[in-house]
């Protein structure tokens, strides 16, 4: 009734089955990690974008700064 080829394909089946359950397992666990990884790497650069404003202003104050004194140096004031 139980061919040998029949119980040889079945336990190959079985195997098969367990090491796909298990390799999808572990792909699943470093998808969690990259996860984690971007989550952690995400919230500094948020906290990151309030100094680069507070840059942004410095260096638009900065370049008005020179403007003007190029403009004076343009018309002949000297400063």
């Amino acid at each position: 009734m139980l061919d040998p080829t029949l119980i040889m394909t079945g336990g190959s089946l079985i195997g098969l089955i367990v090491i796909a359950a298990a390799l999808l397992r572990g792909w699943q666990g470093w998808l969690d990690l990259k996860r984690q990884e971007l989550d952690r790497t995400a919230v500094p650069a948020a906290q990151d974008e309030g100094s680069s404003f507070g840059t942004a202003r410095i260096e638009l104050a900065d370049l008005k700064e020179r403007i003007r004194k190029l403009e004076a140096i343009a018309s002949g004031v000297e400063l």
